[in-house]
């Protein structure tokens, strides 16, 4: 169905190509996972299919691609509308229209399909993702996970033989991600559709994939069985980790396949405890809230949330998508709407206080991060970073090479891939480090080494004595990093405690680990890896 025959592309001859050479084909039918680190070059690899590299993107393809016999050298992007659809990162900025059925419309409309065909198809898209009961409602009303279903079934309604899907769940709550990826498992299986997948969290994807594509960032491809790829690359979800921690062979790719052979590792874990490095809390908090309330029109988004921040502590906020995180975070900072309540951090509100000395306050890293970057060039970035925060110059770089390989300084920061965008504007933020940093779905676009680099820069802002608050999904970030998880259902708080006390009790947030050697109180490959360690130094 897809196939690349000695493709090269480059976008700057001084930089070398970002795909070199390659020779690659996907078969009709399957779901192929693209992986990759930060910046190697999977976007790239998904414009190559539908022709936006280099139609559109600029720079230079040599070899060919073919979709179904066609070339995209001589067929541009509009005259493949029919065969591939495309789902970007972020599907609300995709959307053209106003309400679910108007959205799924669109795109027929374009290819001139009649009337009563489009009607047909509309409604078989509604029937085959579930989202019968949202034909009529407006789509910025929807959920993430709404929204995403909705973005695959604008392109669906085309019947494309190709759905090309860049980082399809990195916006969405572990029950939202499960339902797209059941949708998009069932056009795989039933419809026969061709899915290319890019995902940086693989722990929810792999399990279903039938063939692997990993660039390991030096131009080459590594193409085969998940399994195959995976016992070589790089990066790998936890359950692979601890395969490899264990010594099984196969690598299990899911947890189910690893808890048919944990019995063994759990034995040899029984007389272990998990380490952890949990901070008592001080005396008195950093921050403090009472009866945050936070409206938008007549829905409640915050109710009466009590809340208290303190010193050396990484606290995770979580719950699904639409219960309030972004919300409460924003009227903690003084920048969001508080309809009723109190926030104080040393006897100041930030509401109260000008933007500028609220930021020096509360720091807040919002969930459209990249909107912060304004300037030319990666190192101008920085540089004003430094000079507004009077901080030493190089202090922003020093940042963001910490997290990710360092982007060109002169390259605009709109080129950067995803994950680089959001580790220069952390960088930015992270600069000035206020008392209480709140940051929102922070690894969006970060590989698994760019989470360990970030997570070690949240650990040392703790250790420094900020208390740092993290709106997430990612809920295998959480169990490396947080020390106390607060859950949001409903604008209202309906879980706080202790990571291990509030994660393992839940199926949805519980990570990868801690579902495989249950009831043990393991979260991380991480603990297990030191266990075994010290066991057999003993």
């Amino acid at each position: 169905m897809i196939r690349f025959e000695q493709v090269s592309i480059s976008y700057d001859d001084d930089t070398g190509p970002v795909l070199s050479e390659i020779d690659l084909e996907i078969a009709e039918g399957e779901l192929c996972l693209v992986v990759g680190h930060t910046g190697s070059g999977k976007s790239t690899l998904l414009g190559a299919i539908n022709g936006l590299v280099p139609h559109f993107t600029g720079g230079t393809l040599r070899g060919r691609v073919h979709v179904a016999g066609r070339d995209t050298r001589t067929n541009p992007p509009r005259e493949l509308a029919d065969l591939i659809g495309v789902v970007g990162q972020d599907p609300l900025a995709g959307f053209v229209t106003d309400t679910v059925e108007a959205e799924l419309a669109y795109g027929m409309e374009q290819l001139a399909i009649p009337a009563d065909v489009m009607r047909k198809r509309v409604e078989e898209t509604l029937d085959l993702l579930g989202i019968a009961e949202l034909r009529d409602r407006s789509l910025r009303s929807l959920s993430g996970g709404q929204q995403q279903r909705v973005a695959i079934g604008s392109v669906l309604t085309a019947h494309p033989r190709v759905l090309v899907l860049d980082e399809p769940t990195s916006a969405l709550d572990p029950t939202a991600a499960e339902e797209v990826l059941a949708s998009i498992t069932r056009l795989v299986h039933d419809l026969g559709v061709t899915v290319v997948i890019a995902e940086h969290r693989l722990e929810r994807v792999v399990q279903y994939a039938d063939g692997m594509i990993f660039l390991p960032g030096d131009g080459r491809v590594v193409h085969g069985p998940p399994v195959e790829v995976l016992a070589e690359a790089t990066l790998a979800p936890p359950v692979v980790e601890l395969g490899r921690v264990a010594g099984w062979t196969p690598l299990p790719l899911s947890v189910r396949d690893a808890r048919r052979r944990a019995p063994e590792l759990r034995t040899r874990l029984a007389g272990c405890t998990p380490q952890t490095d949990t901070v008592p809390d001080s005396a008195s908090p950093l921050l403090g809230a009472r009866g945050v309330v936070v409206r938008h029109g007549e829905t409640v988004a915050v109710r009466e949330v009590d809340l208290d921040l303190h010193r050396g502590r990484v606290t995770a906020l979580m719950g699904r998508n639409g219960s309030g995180k972004s919300s409460l975070l924003w009227a903690l900072q003084g920048s969001g709407r508080r309809f009723a309540g109190t926030v104080s951090t040393g006897g100041i509100d930030p509401a109260a206080v000008s933007a500028r000395q609220a930021r020096s306050l509360v720091g807040l890293v919002p969930q459209t991060a990249a909107d912060l970057l304004y300037l030319d060039t990666v190192a101008a970035e920085c540089a004003q970073a430094d000079r507004e925060s009077e901080a030493p110059p190089g202090t922003c770089r020093s940042l963001l090479i910490r997290m990710i390989d360092e982007p060109d300084p002169a390259a605009h920061p709109r080129d950067l891939s995803e994950g680089q965008r959001l580790a220069l504007v952390l960088a930015i933020q992270l600069v000035t480090a206020p008392p209480v940093v709140l940051l929102d779905e922070p690894t969006r676009g970060l590989d698994y080494r760019a989470k360990r680099r970030f997570g070690a820069v949240v650990a040392e802002l703790a250790a420094e004595g900020r208390s740092v608050v993290i709106a997430t999904h990612d809920v295998e970030f959480v169990a490396a990093v947080a020390d106390r998880v607060v859950v949001l259902a409903g604008g209202e708080v309906v879980a706080d405690g202790d990571t291990a006390e509030v994660v393992s009790s839940s199926p949805s947030f519980a990570p990868q680990v801690a579902k495989i050697l249950a009831p043990q109180g393991w979260l991380t490959v991480e603990q297990v890896r030191r266990a075994l360690a010290e066991d057999s130094g003993r």
